[in-house]
């Protein structure tokens, strides 16, 4: 089902960020919104950007996720890079995609009660991360990027993500 398609140009020389909204949900943050967020990740970058972003149902979510990773559920977000970290291309653009699972996404946030266009800002900041090559298979690489997702989210004036509150 396919209900929205947004082309956004913030900056055309540096974003080129189209955002497909293929599930009909409350709450969805703003074409504006995804913007700023994918901006921020990219903050320091000197090549632009081509980057999908989909906002999909658990379906769809599921199928990507059982095809591209062998794991038959729905996950809150992936990162399809076209070009990334040290096999990008001098003078390309980073390209890539990013699919957020809408009803994963909702249901994490208040689950974990965190505000759910906070939820949806830091799962877009850590996919944009994996386009550009960052990951989290090693404990070390994992509180790296973890810790560059804290420093982008508090740029936008969102608190830790992975802060416990006891």
């Amino acid at each position: 089902m396919k209900l929205a398609k947004t082309r956004f140009r913030p900056a055309p020389r540096e974003l080129d960020l189209n955002i497909d909204y293929r599930v009909a949900a409350t709450g969805l943050p703003r074409p504006s919104d995804f913007a700023r967020w994918v901006g921020a990740a990219l903050q320091g970058r000197s090549r632009p950007a081509q980057i999908g972003l989909h906002v999909v149902d658990n379906a769809e979510g599921q199928r990507l996720n059982a095809e591209y990773r062998g794991k038959d559920s729905a996950t809150n977000v992936l990162s399809f890079a076209l070009n990334e970290g040290e096999e990008a291309v001098a003078g390309l653009p980073l390209m890539g995609d990013i699919v957020l699972a809408a009803e994963v996404v909702a249901r994490e946030a208040a689950e974990q009660g965190k505000d759910l266009h906070a939820h949806y800002a830091h799962l877009t900041v850590h996919g944009m991360l994996h386009l550009q090559g960052h990951d989290h298979e090693t404990d070390t690489e994992a509180e790296a990027m973890e810790a560059l997702e804290t420093v982008i989210l508090a740029r936008l004036g969102y608190t830790d993500p992975y802060a416990v509150e006891h």
